[in-house]
């Protein structure tokens, strides 16, 4: 509320103050209702306006925006989005061995995931289409913020660093500086009677049929260790990405990039796209149902990031030419899984093709099905 006089009396007129302002906590009066009050101010009180505490002038508006601008850019180059959700309440944590070093995988209660990538200045929901900068990263936490306040949060969260370093322009001593698909050419095929077929067909109970049909495909090669390592390969069937599942291990290889894990049935065409999280639990549906020759069985690998949306995209559009197009969401019967499963909903529904949920029983995968559909 700001007060001033005219030559017939007084008026008054009424800001919203912003906050932080030394406005913010005074009282607002309402003007009286015969209107007076707006009458007058219309008939010159304009001038007067340029004498009132919160006017600035044009060389004053200028520095403020510069000094606006100057945060903005320190907010852009000094806060870090891992750091800001290890600080942020309820807290985050990373999940060290399904992060990079340029991809921090962070979690939060049952299902909830960000990664964070670009050096710590970017971030995106593997379970949505939502991403972004340090800005949007604040308003996702808390939508109901407006600008002002995010600003106010970020100034908590400059120059500090998160626990788990990030990637660096420079390719660190611990890089492989072969590329994904040498780095696959370069071990063993699958074969019967070794440490990685014994893992898979006994703790797993993938039927033989299944693991010949992979290594067919040459999705499934062994790693050291008794570890199995599963393929991404994209429509030119190039291998992208590399995911690990061994005894006590779960990762995948640095420097890839995830498209889809892809099995494929014997018929002409797949009109069907069935869709799991992890390699082992496609392999467990494929199982289960004998291997359909009309379906294309695929892993997204958790998230899906830009290249798996795009191999999603693609199959689809692939597919809606057939009128029984179908795509079923296999993914784990959780809160994740959940949040997967509408994603895939709403491709299929862009694609014009129908969809179906798969969901093994509460709180299990399609390896848990298989594994008691097929006890020892």
């Amino acid at each position: 509320m700001m007060r001033g006089r005219s030559g017939e009396g007084r008026y008054r007129v009424s800001r919203r103050p912003r906050k932080g302002s030394r406005w913010s906590g005074r009282l607002r009066r309402p003007c009286p209702a015969a209107g007076f009050a707006v009458a007058r101010f219309l008939e010159g009180e304009v001038k007067q306006m340029a004498n009132l505490p919160f006017a600035r002038s044009p060389g004053q508006e200028n520095h403020h925006m510069q000094a606006e601008d100057a945060e903005l850019e320190q907010f852009r180059r000094g806060v870090n989005c891992a750091a800001l959700l290890e600080g942020w309440l309820p807290s985050w944590r990373v999940d060290r061995r399904e992060s990079t070093r340029r991809a921090l995988k962070y979690r939060r209660e049952e299902g909830e995931v960000l990664i964070v990538n670009h050096d710590g200045r970017g971030w995106w929901d593997p379970q949505s289409t939502a991403k972004g900068d340090i800005f949007d990263l604040v308003q996702y936490l808390d939508p109901n913020l407006n600008f002002g306040q995010v600003r106010r949060e970020l100034r908590r969260f400059v120059g500090v660093a998160p626990s788990f370093p990030l990637a660096r322009s420079s390719r660190g001593k611990n890089d492989s500086s072969a590329p994904i698909a040498g780095r696959w050419m370069a071990r063993p095929r699958l074969r019967r009677g070794s440490a990685v077929w014994a893992y898979l067909a006994g703790t797993r109970r993938l039927p033989d049929q299944i693991l010949e049909a992979a290594q067919r495909a040459d999705i499934l090669r062994e790693g050291p260790y008794g570890s199995a390592w599963f393929a991404h390969r994209d429509e030119a069937n190039a291998v992208t990405h590399i995911e690990i599942r061994g005894p006590g291990f779960k990762g995948s290889l640095r420097g890839g990039t995830k498209t889809l894990f892809r099995l494929a049935g014997g018929g002409p065409r797949h009109n069907r796209l069935v869709i799991t999280e992890a390699p082992i639990d496609t392999l467990s549906v494929a199982a289960i149902e004998g291997i359909r020759a009309d379906t294309l069985y695929a892993a997204t690998g958790g998230g899906m990031g830009p290249g798996t949306l795009q191999a999603i995209e693609r199959l689809l559009a692939e597919m809606a030419r057939w009128p029984d197009a179908l795509l079923a969401g296999a993914t784990d019967a959780n809160r994740a899984g959940e949040r997967y499963a509408a994603r895939h909903a709403e491709l299929a529904a862009a694609a014009g093709i129908a969809f179906e949920r798969l969901a093994p029983p509460l709180g299990a995968d399609w390896n848990d099905v298989l594994v008691q559909w097929r006890p020892r």
